[in-house]
């Protein structure tokens, strides 16, 4: 006979008996008592026990009954995702983008502020303040409803949320991101690679929902890599994996200069995306020259693809980041190069978010947080 768990034990048990209850809620559909029970294991008794109490705790919503039930209707719960909100923000180098959602994610306001490139720190982190509050006045918040904040930065971040190293933004290296979002809103703040997060978001409520091993390739005025492995965000032991672009053979530090090169043959200016994105109309439209440019840019972007390819073997590749909104003249072209590299290549899915899949995915990062609250016994 087992023992009967005590103490820390019994604590330790309600709260994994109250992920459970709430990783089946998440679904679209409210559930019964007696659907809980069956779904997640736990006696009729114990689900009755974990659905009060995270109803009093706010997590949980009873759904009226339909009209018209004969008899007295069973008791259904959804998960309440109105009960708190989230903030997600994406500081890059040409903007800051900030979302406030639900707790599933449904945007309640996106709010995006152009950034200068050669913008110093302080000057970043104002216009990141100004982008913050304009999206939570946008949407009717204030700071105090804020539960979690989840911040995307380009760059090497620490767990503390101190970006350790960033060669492509003026004098971010040693941001102490987390410490000053928390001065904006007082919840809990974490802070993540953007790559990374955009990885994360991918796998939440993109393209990528259905793998458990993802390449996910930030194709944009840089490049970069997060990696999904066994459904999981992997960081690495120092947070540092993904980093294969620092590898100069990789191809990825002068990927984007054949783009570079051919706008400067054109006498436009490569400055932002929108200038970009002229070589891939001009390469639709026919252009050999943009063309070959593109394929240019396509074979260093696949080197390192495809050593990350041949490491992990992923599922699926997916192509994010701004120039994904072009990936209908990229795909082929990588597929092709893969095909040369790689024993196997995978799918390769474009994303639907383009740049603003960082952004989602540091809501994605929030709501982690969030639910760690479950798995601590702490209230949101």
């Amino acid at each position: 006979m087992s023992e009967e768990p005590v103490g820390g034990d019994l604590s330790r048990l309600r709260q994994l008996n109250a992920s459970a209850v709430l990783r089946e809620l998440r679904g679209d559909q409210p559930l019964t008592l007696t659907e809980l029970s069956k779904r997640t294991g736990l006696s009729r008794a114990s689900t009755e026990d974990v659905a009060r109490d995270l109803l009093g705790r706010g997590w949980l919503a009873e759904v009226a009954p339909a009209s018209g039930s004969v008899g007295r209707p069973a008791r259904r719960y959804r998960f309440n995702a109105g009960a708190g909100r989230l903030l997600g923000v994406d500081i890059g180098g040409h903007k800051a983008l900030a979302l406030v959602t639900d707790l599933d994610g449904k945007v309640l306001n996106q709010t995006r502020i152009t950034v200068d490139p050669e913008a110093g720190r302080r000057e970043r982190l104002a216009a990141m303040d100004r982008c913050v509050a304009k999206a939570l006045a946008g949407a009717g918040v204030e700071a105090g409803q804020i539960w979690s904040t989840g911040v995307a930065t380009t760059g090497l971040v620490d767990g503390s949320g101190k970006v350790m190293l960033s060669d492509s933004l003026p004098e971010w290296s040693g941001v102490d991101l987390a410490a000053h979002v928390r001065r904006l809103v007082p919840g809990p703040v974490r802070v993540e690679n953007d790559c990374k997060l955009a990885a994360l978001a991918e796998t939440w409520h993109g393209v990528a929902r259905y793998a458990k091993d993802v390449v996910f390739l930030l194709a944009g005025l840089r490049t970069g890599a997060g990696l999904i492995i066994d459904g999981k965000l992997h960081r690495g032991f120092a947070n540092w994996s993904g980093e294969i672009g620092a590898l100069p053979a990789a191809g990825w530090l002068r990927a984007p200069e054949h783009l570079t090169s051919w706008l400067e043959g054109t006498a436009a200016s490569p400055s932002a995306p929108v200038e970009f994105e002229s070589v891939f109309i001009a390469a639709r439209a026919g252009d050999q020259s943009a063309v070959q440019a593109i394929r240019d840019y396509v074979q260093d972007l696949a080197v390192g693809a495809s050593a990350l390819v041949l490491t992990l073997d992923p599922q699926l590749v997916v192509i994010g980041g701004g120039f994904s909104r072009s990936a209908d003249v990229m795909v082929e072209p990588l597929r092709r190069e893969l095909d040369r590299w790689c024993l196997r290549t995978p799918e390769i899915r474009v994303s639907a978010f383009a740049d603003e899949g960082v952004a989602l995915g540091a809501v994605r990062l929030a709501l982690d947080e969030v639910e760690a609250t479950i798995r601590t016994g702490l209230r949101p």
